[in-house]
């Protein structure tokens, strides 16, 4: 017996989910120093409040990443 694949080509779509039920984009910060993190927030005014209280307990922590979490979706068009 032998296998066979049957491959049907199809053109892909990829945006970020802004349907309903989609997850909501959350916003954190890290501190490139010591890696300390925010929590993650809806609300990029909660990380940003974070990093300055971090900076304030750390004078010398002056840089930060900042990290994005949006939800995607993908999907083939007929």
């Amino acid at each position: 017996m032998s296998v066979r694949a049957v491959v049907c080509p199809k053109e892909w779509t990829l945006q970020p989910d802004r349907e309903p039920d989609a997850e909501p984009a959350t916003y954190a910060m890290q501190c490139s120093v010591c890696g300390d993190n925010s929590p993650p927030s809806v609300d990029f005014a909660e990380p940003q409040s974070w990093v300055f209280e971090h900076g304030g307990r750390n004078p010398s922590h002056h840089t930060y990443r900042e990290t994005i979490t949006r939800p995607w979706r993908a999907w083939w068009k007929p």
